[in-house]
């Protein structure tokens, strides 16, 4: 058993993920040092435990036999979502959320860990339910994410909630779910964040009424326009009843989700902080607050041109060393990299991680095991959607939204959680072509 275990581990999967990490700690270490060529931070140190304490995690999970989990994910999801709901109650305060919990400097980040659990109960279902209607189905997997979306966005944390949404795209397509309904997710989220924006970049940015936009800020009517939607929603559902026409289905599936993404943006705007809503306006134009919310990406942008081809150097970097970049050693890890070690050093790095999402779809494809294909899609979308948005953000690409760049970011909780991803996938590689159900 020993035997066939270790010569069915993804070594390749595996030489990729310590290679991130020790890059990571090595950024991390040249992220504390100042101006003077002083080490002011002990980061890499804690992340070197959190690395260590992560690796033995590894371990016991691709040990273990990933099958064993499904009868328990229930369990799993219950007790995340309860903790969930204590941070929101007693955590602490961290970047603007109340998204931590631990005593003195040791503290964890249970949102983190939720994505497993979120995983592991999705997949349990999609896989039992897929004898069932799609519509049924579809939505009781959005209950299923909604949870853990609703709970993080209540600390408020915009962009770990966001993660789920890939997850589960990514789960649901490989089970099958109709993809006019995933769409619905897809088009809904991205609606809703274009209707919560808008009316802030008419007035900080445009500086001038626009009378399309103008309906989303004026809550008259947005009222009117919300019922005539759902009123047209409505219609469309009693003629696709009577009449079975086929364009009253699409009047019902457009005009749903207008409505939903109007519903969406007024909670967006009750829930998210303004300095959160202020990273989506900067996006659009970094220059229109170019010291407050749009500092980030404007020096992000500068470290990463400031390196060129070959980049300044291991610990050579300036953007780091005289602190013009903030939370540089999580965030904005990646730009740091891209100033000491270049164009070139970000190919690599670019390599690397496809590699892993790569190595990632290999196991989806050769898994005989339909629970166990839908945990790795979920982990695939995770890293996936991580890896672009981190870098997309610190390029100036896509809206800051706080999610770190997996292996490389400092913080014990997401790299505990990637590497718990990496054990799973490393339990399922070593049991593709098993069709026996565990014990």
């Amino acid at each position: 058993m020993k035997v066939r275990f270790f010569s069915s581990i993804d070594y390749i999967l595996l030489l990729c993920v310590l290679f991130l990490i020790s890059v990571g700690i090595a950024f991390i270490y040249s992220s504390g040092i100042n101006s003077n060529g002083i080490l002011v931070s002990n980061e890499y140190i804690k992340q070197i435990v959190w690395f260590a304490i992560g690796l033995a995690v590894m371990i016991v999970m691709a040990l273990l036999d990933y099958r064993r989990l499904e009868r328990y994910s229930w369990h799993f999801f219950v007790f995340m979502s309860v903790v969930l709901v204590y941070t929101k109650l007693f955590g602490r305060y961290v970047n603007g959320a109340r998204s931590w919990i631990g005593i003195g400097d040791l503290g964890i980040q249970p949102s983190e860990l939720m994505k497993i659990s979120f995983v592991l109960y999705l997949a349990r279902y999609l896989d039992k339910s897929y004898a069932e209607k799609p519509i049924k189905r579809f939505a009781f997997a959005i209950y299923i994410m909604m949870v853990p979306m609703g709970l993080i966005l209540l600390q408020p944390d915009l962009g770990t909630a966001s993660v789920f949404v890939p997850i589960f795209l990514f789960m649901c397509f490989m089970a099958d779910v109709p993809v006019r309904y995933l769409m619905i997710v897809f088009l809904t989220g991205l609606l809703t964040v274009v209707f919560a924006v808008l009316p802030i970049w008419e007035t900080e940015i445009l500086r001038k009424s626009v009378p399309i936009i103008h309906i989303l800020s004026n809550t008259k009517l947005w009222l009117l326009v919300l019922f005539a939607s759902m009123g047209i929603c409505i219609i469309g559902i009693l003629g696709n009843m009577f009449f079975r026409k086929k364009y009253y289905y699409w009047i019902t599936y457009f005009f749903g989700i207008l409505s939903a993404a109007l519903v969406g943006s007024w909670g967006c705007g009750k829930v998210l902080k303004s300095y959160q809503i202020a990273r989506l306006i900067v996006f659009i134009d970094p220059n229109s607050d170019p010291k407050g919310a749009g500092w980030n990406i404007i020096q992000s942008k500068t470290a990463i041109g400031a390196g060129q081809l070959l980049g300044r150097g291991f610990m050579q970097g300036s953007q780091s060393h005289l602190r013009f970049l903030p939370q540089q050693s999580t965030d904005f890890i990646f730009s740091i990299f891209s100033e000491e070690m270049g164009f070139l050093g970000g190919i690599v790095l670019f390599l690397v991680f496809f590699t892993v999402l790569l190595r990632i779809t290999y196991i989806i494809r050769q898994t005989n095991n339909s629970y166990s294909c839908y945990i790795a899609s979920g982990i695939l979308g995770m890293f996936f959607f991580h890896f672009i948005v981190n870098v997309g953000m610190v390029m100036g690409i896509m809206p800051i939204t706080g999610i770190p760049l997996p292996f490389l970011s400092y913080g014990g909780s997401a790299l505990l959680t990637n590497m718990l991803a990496i054990g799973l996938l490393m339990s399922i590689s070593s049991r593709r072509l098993d069709f026996k159900t565990a014990l």
